[in-house]
């Protein structure tokens, strides 16, 4: 597998920012699309908008537009944004841990960096993180105080989920001692017999054989590692930030 893919392109240059930062001793250079707040010499507040500025502006902008898109194009071709993936035929004998390979860092990075948090429904969380566990909200559309706990919750299920995936020593903790089988010969009716006798062979436990398993434990481990992949699967279009 080769993976090539690049930085987001911006190549694009605001006619609107030129002339701001080329006139930009002026009063109404310092509107902003943010609105940004500035104050006057007896230092009350003024909103900064669009319509400060002279109708000169407009028409000057639309001049530079054609120029700056013709730029954007150019710089487009140069330098484009690059997504190349080649699969090789043996990456897909074990697809599950290939893209766990690159899925994990990716969510352990994201959970890191994350700056939003989607709706997360209370079936998905344990008790103690649902909207109906969180003190009352002050406004019907605020979110309430458990919003960005329940996704963060649910990426650390994920995590988990795929850590597991590729390194199975979780499993070591359930078992203890060492596996001693030996072969029995017995006869169609399970009575042991001479091995010269044999019809069938069962597996019995051998003199050394001290092997103990919490498969009780075990499958629980099991059922959150399924349900972070069902998480994965179900917020697939919330991973982003």
């Amino acid at each position: 597998m080769k993976v090539y893919i690049n930085q987001y392109r911006n190549h694009w240059i605001s006619p609107y920012t030129l002339i701001d930062q080329v006139f930009f001793w002026t009063h109404w250079s310092q509107c902003r699309r943010s609105k940004e707040m500035r104050h006057d010499v007896e230092g009350t507040e003024i909103n900064a908008t669009w319509t400060d500025r002279p109708p000169w502006v407009k028409l000057t902008h639309d001049k530079l537009l054609i120029i700056s898109k013709t730029v954007q194009k150019i710089l487009n071709l140069i330098r484009p944004k690059i997504d190349f993936v080649k699969i090789d035929r043996w990456d897909t004998w074990n697809m599950d841990c290939t893209l766990a390979i690159i899925t994990l860092p990716m969510l352990r990075q994201l959970k890191s960096t994350n700056q939003a948090a989607p709706m997360v429904d209370d079936e998905d969380v344990p008790e103690e993180l649902k909207s109906t566990m969180a003190p009352p909200k002050e406004n019907e559309y605020d979110i309430d105080a458990n919003h960005f706990k329940r996704w963060d919750w649910v990426l650390s299920e994920m995590i988990f989920a795929f850590e597991c995936k590729l390194d199975p020593s979780w499993q070591d903790k359930f078992s203890s001692g060492e596996i001693d089988k030996i072969s029995v010969p017995i006869d169609r009716s399970g009575n042991e017999v001479p091995k010269s006798q044999a019809k069938l062979f069962r597996w019995a436990d051998g003199p050394n054989h001290t092997y103990q398993c919490d498969y009780a434990g075990m499958r629980l481990v099991e059922l959150r590692i399924q349900n972070g992949f069902c998480l994965f699967g179900r917020y697939y279009q919330n991973l982003w930030d």
